[in-house]
């Protein structure tokens, strides 16, 4: 009898357990592998769903002015056409801001900084940096004003249902990654190989090794800066560069770092002018021309690969081609990823 009634409470207490959650339904595109996910932050519907309310929402800036979507607009493949960000308080940036698309693969999130990785570390990064100000935002005011919007009082909790409170500053920056997670692109006419003969000598064009194209934007994502592997180049675009702006030398002290930037993937390249990471190339075609000449300026520290090609009007015009069937026209659009204020 004791035995029967010790498997009667084992079976109530089995009962009563809470839910195992599902695993989250990605929608990878083909070929593309599962991303990369910090294990204090797993994925779940719900928090992509808040993340996407936070990113387009404009009370993440110190005066109400801007949201992480006013420097990433989806029609834009998650950029801003601005030759550099400006800032909520009309602070100019320093750098020209980057694509979101498969961020989720990058090895770092910024131009010039291999430390921070995490799309979680990046998030804060914005809201509450004072050099420039971007958001202009404080931890205090940040917690104060997600706590007060009745919208969020259920996608908080529907998010972080284990937290007995969870509006604060690591959970906003959480859910804004989960969302950036899932920007995925790779639904291009390239994808499908559906590329044109224009397009298909163009594609030929960008992996011969005379112009070596694929030894910074190789793989996948089109950027060797993917997974584990961080790689920054300096492609010889001033002589000597800004003390201002000197890249990976920041980071390390070292003069040999000076103006080496990562390389961006080029998906959805030709709706994301202008190019570089100041911004500095007005036009796809800009950019083939100072590859082309081994760089603008011939830095002591330019990359050994950038040594220059010869190409012709017509090479060019097909290399052009090739990079705009790098778009996914549906991200453009994708109601999964647009405003939903």
């Amino acid at each position: 009898m004791r035995a029967l009634a010790l498997i009667a409470v084992l079976a109530t207490a089995a009962c009563t357990e809470p839910p195992v959650a599902e695993p989250y339904a990605w929608q990878l595109p083909p070929g593309f592998p599962t991303p990369r996910v910090p294990a204090d932050n797993p994925m779940s519907a719900d928090k992509v769903e808040l993340g996407r309310h936070l990113f387009f929402d404009t009370r993440l800036s110190g005066n109400g002015t801007q949201a992480c979507g006013s420097c990433h607009a989806q029609e834009r493949a998650f950029t801003d056409g601005r030759i550099t960000a400006l800032g909520s308080t009309g602070a100019p940036g320093r750098h020209n801001s980057m694509s979101l698309t498969n961020v989720a693969y990058n090895s770092a999130q910024t131009w010039g900084n291999p430390e921070v990785i995490e799309l979680e570390a990046q998030a804060v990064v914005p809201m509450f940096g004072t050099s420039p100000v971007e958001l202009g935002l404080t931890p205090e005011l940040l917690v104060a004003r997600v706590r007060a919007e009745p919208r969020y009082q259920e996608l908080f909790v529907m998010a972080f249902p284990d937290d007995a409170d969870p509006f604060t500053v690591a959970n906003t920056a959480r859910a804004i990654a989960s969302f950036e997670r899932t920007i995925l692109s790779g639904g291009s006419r390239f994808d499908r190989a559906q590329l044109t003969p224009a397009e298909q000598r163009g594609l030929t064009l960008f992996e011969s090794e005379a112009l070596g194209c694929r030894q910074c934007h190789g793989g996948f994502n089109l950027t060797t800066s993917t997974g584990d592997r961080i790689q920054m180049f300096n492609t010889g675009l001033y002589d000597p560069y800004p003390d201002t702006d000197r890249g990976l030398a920041e980071v390390t002290g070292l003069t040999a770092d000076t103006g080496r930037f990562k390389a961006p993937t080029l998906r959805n390249i030709a709706v994301t002018a202008p190019y570089f990471h100041d911004g500095s190339a007005a036009t796809l075609d800009d950019v083939i021309d100072s590859y082309a000449r081994g760089g603008r300026a011939h830095s002591p520290s330019r990359s050994p690969l950038i040594t220059g090609f010869v190409i012709t009007p017509a090479q060019q015009a097909d290399l052009v081609a090739f990079l705009g069937a790098l778009t996914d026209d549906e991200l453009l659009v994708d109601p999964a990823f647009a405003n939903p204020w």
